[in-house]
């Protein structure tokens, strides 16, 4: 038993015991176990993105297989997936590998529009499958935010009852936001706020820039250290219930080594919980992704 995690669960006291025993599952599972924090392979690329966008530049990424090994290998905390990719490895991997069902994605067939996901797995195929927990991707600043907030709710409600917790993305984007805007720090900081009121167990946001988008917000922010990551990402863990909420944070396209890690060493320093990294994991050779995850989790466990 981690006294850290048991005190980090503190936070979510309130909840049942089968969220608190999943959130206790993930947190002490992995070469991170027992530290508070978390680092995660997603792969939802392939749908969100395309397949040869996503794995052409690591063709052994086309097999489902291939990233809960990843995973494994590396001492990830979890996995998350699509319904086809969990589908394809629960047999296996199910109570080895903590699963994330993300229950909700969008494709990029289609021109452009106000973004908005569909729903396309749920509760009931996550207790089929084994999962950990439940995935689902919110975007405020899109015309239809409040749709997707009322679906969210509803998910997290079925969640609980089985105990399963809830890992919300809060990515903004819409019609009505730049595109600074959407990784700007009152903007993030908003979301991850949001994602909390919601009643997300874990918070996904991208690492936020020094840009302040709303107007509103402006005054507001004349105090509040913005120049490094660290500062920003602070305010944003500060943002999500005062450093009460799990908050992790993308890894983003595909960049070198040294600028992810260095990213990684900002986001430790200022408490974010951890990063879930997908293209600059799957998208290099086996060895590569293994030798960055396992970098990455040093830079956690340090800090």
């Amino acid at each position: 038993m981690s006294e850290v995690v048991e005190q980090l669960l503190q936070n979510y006291a309130g909840e049942n015991p089968g969220v608190l025993g999943n959130l206790r599952r993930m947190l002490n599972t992995g070469t991170l176990a027992g530290t508070g924090k978390l680092v995660i392979l997603p792969v939802d690329q392939g749908f969100e993105h395309g397949p040869a966008r996503s794995f052409a530049p690591n063709p052994e990424g086309y097999d489902p297989a291939y990233h809960p090994s990843l995973a494994v290998e590396a001492g990830c905390n979890a996995y998350a997936a699509p319904l086809g990719f969990i589908e394809a490895i629960a047999g296996e991997y199910a109570g080895k590998l903590p699963l994330i069902l993300k229950v909700n994605n969008s494709d990029s067939v289609g021109g452009p529009d106000e973004p908005y996901s569909a729903v396309t797995s749920g509760v009931q195929d996550a207790l089929r499958l084994g999962a950990a927990a439940i995935g689902f991707t919110i975007y405020p600043g899109s015309g239809h935010r409040n749709e997707m907030y009322g679906e969210i709710r509803e998910l997290i409600l079925e969640a609980r009852e089985v105990g399963l917790p809830s890992v919300i993305w809060s990515y903004p984007r819409g019609a009505g936001l730049s595109k600074e805007g959407e990784t700007a720090l009152d903007v993030v900081a908003y979301a991850a706020h949001i994602a909390c009121q919601l009643g997300a167990h874990i918070v996904k946001v991208k690492p936020p820039s020094a840009h302040i988008e709303q107007d509103a917000a402006r005054k507001s922010y004349e105090g509040v250290p913005k120049e490094t990551l660290s500062e920003r990402v602070r305010h944003v863990v500060q943002a999500a219930f005062n450093n009460k909420r799990i908050v992790i944070f993308s890894g983003g396209p595909a960049k070198g080594t040294e600028d992810v890690l260095e990213e990684l060493r900002q986001i430790a320093a200022g408490g974010g919980y951890g990063s879930i990294m997908g293209r600059n994991s799957f998208q290099r050779t086996r060895a590569d992704g293994v030798s960055l995850l396992t970098k990455a989790m040093a830079i956690y466990a340090n800090a």
